[in-house]
C-alpha cells in the first residue's frame, strides 16, 4: 500500500505543479477577450484607433505567447554520459574503500572534463543522487530531480526548470509580458478614465475595462522589477544561483568568473546573429557543459583544442561533446599553479590516501 500511496501523492503533486500556470493561461485569455472585444470592438468608435491597436495587440500577444510556450515546454538540459560515472566506476568505488576508491574514480575523470569550479570547501563538486560530477555551473533541481546545465532557478510560474536551454524563451518571456501589459496600460487610459468620469455607455465592457487596466498595472510593476534584474544577470553573466553565491573555483570565489564584458555576455544568451535575438529561437553558444572564462591561465591537465578550431557552435550534435571556449583562447587559472591533478602532485605523508588535498576531496553539494 505504501508505494502506491507514494505514487498517488506524486501525481497529485505533479497535477498541482500546473496551476500556476492554468492561473497565468486564463488571464491571458481573459485579457484577450476583454482587450479585443470589450474594448476595441465594442467601446472604440475611432476605426484607425481599432485598427493600430489590433494588429499591435496580436503582434505583442503572438509574441508574449510564443515564448511563454516555449519556456514551459523546452525540457531543460542534463549533463552529458562523459559527466556520469560508468557501471564499472560505481563498482570500483561501492568494492573498495570509498575515500580512495572515488579519489582515483574522479582524478581521472577530471583529466578529461572540463570542469573548474569547486564547493566553498574546494572539493569536486559531486551529485550523489544523479551520480555524476557536476558541469560549471550545473546544479540539482530538487522539484525535477536532476542535475539541470547552468540551472538559473525553478520557476513555478512555467512548471519548468529555467537553464541553458530555455533561459533565452525565460527572458524574451519576460519582455514580451512587459511590453504587452504597458501596451494595455497606455491605450487603455483614457478608457479607464472615462469610466470614472461616466463618460462609457452603462454595459459590461466598462467593468472589462476597468479591471484589465488595474491587472495590466500591477503586472507591469511586478514584471518590471523582474526583467530588470534579469537585464542586469545577463549583462554580468550570472545566474540567479551564482547571484546568491558566487562560484568557487581554485584561488575562491569570483562572482565575476563567467563575465566577458556586456557585449560577449549577451551573446552567450542571445548568441551571435542579432536577426534572431527578438525570436524565441534557442541562439545561445555553447554546448552548456563547458564555458568561457575572464581568467586567463590554462591548466594543463584540462582538454585543449586547436586555436584555430570554431568553437561556437550552437549544439553538440557535430565532434567531440566539450567545445572550444567561445570568445576567449585560454581557459581559466583555476588549476593554474603547481598543484594539478596528476598522481605525482599528492604530498607523500598526508596526499597518499587523497584525503587531505582539498582540491582532490570528493564532496555532495547541497
Amino acid at each position: 500500500m505504501a508505494p502506491s500511496r507514494s505514487r498517488t501523492l506524486r501525481r497529485c503533486q505533479r497535477v498541482l505543479y500546473w496551476v500556476p500556470v492554468l492561473f497565468i493561461g486564463l488571464i491571458a485569455c481573459w485579457s484577450y477577450y476583454a482587450y479585443v472585444i470589450q474594448l476595441c470592438v465594442v467601446s472604440m468608435k475611432n476605426i484607425g484607433e481599432k485598427v493600430v491597436c489590433l494588429v499591435f495587440y496580436h503582434l505583442l500577444f503572438i509574441m508574449f505567447v510564443w515564448s511563454y510556450w516555449k519556456t514551459i515546454f523546452t525540457k531543460p538540459m542534463n549533463p552529458t554520459k562523459e559527466f556520469h560515472l560508468s557501471y564499472t566506476d560505481r563498482e570500483q568505488i561501492e568494492r573498495g574503500d570509498r575515500g580512495e576508491s572515488q579519489q582515483e574514480v574522479f582524478r581521472r575523470m577530471a583529466k578529461e572534463l572540463p570542469i573548474y569550479t569547486r564547493t566553498l570547501s574546494g572539493a569536486i563538486r559531486y551529485c550523489d543522487r544523479c551520480q555524476l560530477v557536476k558541469p560549471d555551473r550545473c546544479h540539482h533541481c530538487s522539484v525535477c530531480d536532476k542535475c539541470i546545465l547552468k540551472m538559473d532557478h525553478h520557476c513555478p510560474w512555467v512548471n519548468n526548470c529555467v537553464g541553458f536551454s530555455n533561459y533565452k524563451f525565460f527572458f524574451l518571456f519576460l519582455a514580451y509580458s512587459l511590453l504587452y501589459c504597458v501596451f494595455i496600460v497606455a491605450t487603455d487610459l483614457q478608457y479607464f478614465i472615462k469610466f470614472w468620469m461616466n463618460g462609457l455607455p452603462d454595459t459590461q465592457a466598462k467593468f472589462h475595462i476597468m479591471f484589465l487596466f488595474f491587472a495590466a498595472a500591477m503586472f507591469s510593476i511586478s514584471l518590471s522589477s523582474l526583467f530588470g534584474y534579469h537585464c542586469w544577470l545577463v549583462s554580468k553573466n550570472r545566474s540567479t544561483l551564482e547571484a546568491f553565491r558566487a562560484p568557487v573555483f581554485r584561488q575562491g570565489p569570483d562572482k565575476n568568473g563567467f563575465s566577458l564584458g556586456c557585449g560577449k555576455n549577451m551573446k552567450q544568451v542571445f548568441g551571435d546573429e542579432k536577426k534572431y535575438w527578438l525570436l524565441p529561437v534557442f541562439t545561445s553558444l555553447g554546448d552548456g557543459c563547458s564555458f568561457p572564462t575572464c581568467l586567463v591561465n590554462q591548466d594543463p591537465e584540462q582538454p585543449t583544442t586547436p586555436s584555430g578550431h570554431n568553437s561556437t557552435a550552437k549544439n553538440v550534435t557535430e565532434g567531440h561533446p566539450f567545445l572550444a571556449k567561445p570568445l576567449r583562447e585560454s581557459q581559466n587559472h583555476l588549476l593554474g599553479s603547481n598543484q594539478t591533478w596528476s598522481d605525482g602532485t599528492y604530498d607523500d605523508g598526508k596526499g597518499k590516501h587523497g584525503l587531505s588535498n582539498p582540491v582532490m576531496v570528493v564532496e555532495n553539494e547541497t
